[in-house]
Formats: C-alpha cells, structure tokens, sequence
C-alpha cells in the first residue's frame, strides 16, 4: 500500500488543493507499487463536489493514494507554486495497470459499472490483451443502486462469487466512492479497490479517447462535451467553471474550507 510514508523509496508528499490534496506521485511508481488499499483520482468535478458534499469530503483521508487526474488541476499545482510530477488519470492508469500484471495470476479484476453490455466488451478487450482471463466478473447495477438495499446485496454478492482481488468501480465520482468505503470490508477478497469513473466505457471500445495533444492542452473536458452535449453540459458549464475562481483564491489566500471544522 502507499501511504504519505511507505518506505524511502516510496514516500509521496500531499500537495494542498482547495479543501483536499493530491499525492505528488509518477504513474510508473503508482503501477510498480501500488498493489493493495483504494485509489482515488481526483478530477475538477470530484473536487467540486467536495465543496459541497460533507460525506464525501470526510471520506478523503481513508484513501491510500490520491491522484491528480485533471489536466487543468496540474497546470494549477504549477501555477500555485506546488507542482506535482505530473497528471495520472485513472483511464491512462489502468491500461498499463492490466498490462503490467498481465501474467501475475494473482490479479484478477471485476469491472462494476457502466450500462448493460458495455463491461462485457471491456471484458473482452481486456482479456484478449493481456492473453487470460484477467477479468472473471462484470456487473452493471441499476443506476439508483445507493438506494435500494437489495441492489447493494446483489452488488456485494457478484463481486464475492467472482473472487477477484481487484474490484474497478465505474458508479459515478462520489457515489462509487462511498460505495467502496462502506461496504469494502464485506469483500475481503478484494484488496485493491479502483474507482475509475468512465475507464470502462473507454476500454469498452463505445466510447473514443481525446487525441493525446488535446488531453495535454487541457481540453479534454471541451472534447467530451462536443461529443456528449447533453450528458455533459451541467458538469462542464455549469458545475467546474468555479473550480478557477476557487484556485484563484487559493493563490491569493482568500480560499476557506466551507467543512473547516476538522
């Protein structure tokens, strides 16, 4: 597991964003050593849900590492004067995460999220990369699943009978966080949790990535609304926009953790 402090070797410092941090982490480090605990990658809209979502937010300290999964978020750890290696989503994490286990028998993953169908593709195409069947589950839960406790049982009961060590979480930021918190120790055999948000439907195949330059310019996020407009429009226009202003105030020490109390 990592931690703030593992070894020497492997100590990875937070680096402050608005009422969170990042970890200060390169991506070959995070697929080399990162092996057993929860991943959590942090994006523009996870980081604005989190100036509003106290459940959320207590749950930050509970994850072993933090990434930066934004690209706007590393030019803002440059321009705040605290720059981190470098940008490590969870889409560009987990191709290589597969591949460097690829002849580990030890890694088998179940793939929860995403709709009807489009995990048994990523499935496939996860499966006839690494040469074996790495992948030994899919579930696609009803999209109310947090509320409905029988769908959580059947959740929870999936992930068990496939006896995967690796669970990848697609629910949505936050929802599939608070999922895993709250039930993880209900599935022992899992011991490295991954919640990936839409790392499923890229690996599905349904779904195109960005070309690299766009990623690296920052404009993924105009990328996937000109793609998706109605999906995406509330997040991209609505929700992240203020992100800016709050690292500005940041910058300039105006920023106030509105859940200050901890």
């Amino acid at each position: 597991m990592i931690k703030d402090q593992v070894t020497p070797e492997t100590s990875y410092k937070r680096v402050p964003m608005l009422n969170a941090y990042v970890h200060d982490i390169a991506m070959d480090d995070l697929v080399e050593n990162f092996t057993e605990g929860v991943m959590l990658t942090l994006h523009v809209d996870m980081i604005m849900k989190l100036q509003q979502d106290r459940e959320f937010y207590d749950l930050l300290d509970k994850f072993d590492v933090v990434t930066c999964d934004s690209q706007i978020m590393y030019f803002s750890t440059k321009w705040l004067g605290t720059p981190v290696q470098e940008r490590v989503s969870g889409s560009d994490y987990f191709p290589k995460f597969y591949m460097h286990h690829k002849d580990n028998p030890d890694i088998t993953v179940f793939l929860c999220g995403g709709k009807p169908g489009i995990a048994d593709l990523a499935m496939k195409n996860v499966n006839a990369k690494v040469g074996r069947e790495m992948i030994v589950g899919v579930d696609a839960p009803d999209f109310n699943f947090d509320t409905n406790p029988a769908e959580i049982e059947r959740m929870i009961a999936a992930i068990n009978d496939s006896g995967a060590t690796v669970c990848l979480v697609g629910l949505a930021g936050g929802r599939q966080e608070k999922f895993i918190m709250k039930y993880r120790d209900r599935m022992p055999g899992v011991t490295l949790w991954l919640p990936l948000g839409g790392t499923i439907d890229y690996e599905s195949g349904t779904f195109d990535r960005p070309p690299v330059w766009i990623t690296e310019w920052g404009f993924e996020w105009l990328y996937r609304l000109i793609k998706e407009p109605r999906v995406r429009f509330h997040r991209y226009v609505i929700h992240e926009p203020p992100f800016l202003w709050a690292v500005l105030k940041q910058k300039f020490g105006w920023y106030k953790d509105p859940f200050g109390d901890k």
